[in-house]
């Protein structure tokens, strides 16, 4: 006699009339092992696109900070290849000053100038307006206030030393004396 022993399925009744609790925890227990091997695979694979996403960030910040510091690089080239022909002229004057006068060493001083001029000012490099203008603290450098002058209070009456501006930003204050008005003629 061939005795068979099945096991019941989940929700039928065994001989005794109550179900089966191994077999149901061992369904629930497979269950759950599967969907924790699902998770831990998921996971590693989310740990793997974290990983390439880091690596390809570095990446991307390595190539910026590269191609910063080249394009600094190049624009230092390009203004450095044009000073270099300011300071070819300089010592072109040098050479010859014994051979010049002074009004031609003057005349040379003058077309250096004018040429480092043209050079900076292609760069935005402009110069501050100062003398006969309302001080501007934010251009202006006031080093002193001359009384008895003819200007009215708070004007440029001197420039000690020009100013400049790159662009919108202010690269040095211009250093100027600021008139105080006329106090001989207040009283």
């Amino acid at each position: 006699m061939e005795e068979s022993q099945e096991l019941p399925e989940e929700g039928q009744a065994t001989e005794g009339g109550s179900l089966s609790t191994e077999a149901i925890q061992a369904g629930r227990i497979a269950e759950l092992e599967a969907q924790l091997g699902q998770a831990r695979q998921e996971a590693a694979e989310n740990w793997n696109k974290y990983l390439r996403e880091r690596a390809e960030m570095e990446n991307f910040r390595k190539r910026q900070e590269r191609l910063g510091a080249d394009r600094v690089q190049r624009e230092k080239k390009a203004l450095i290849h044009k000073v270099l022909g300011v300071m070819d002229n300089a010592e072109r004057a040098l050479a010859y000053q014994d051979t010049m006068d002074r009004q031609g060493l003057q005349q040379a001083l003058r077309m250096l100038l004018w040429q480092m001029n043209e050079v900076m000012r292609g760069e935005g490099l402009t110069p501050v307006p100062s003398v006969g203008e309302a001080f501007d603290p934010y251009v202006h450098e006031a080093i002193e206030a001359v009384e008895d002058s003819d200007q009215p209070e708070g004007t440029v009456v001197e420039e000690v030393l020009k100013g400049y501006k790159l662009g919108d930003e202010t690269l040095r204050p211009a250093r100027v004396k600021v008139s105080a008005g006329n106090k001989q003629a207040q009283a």
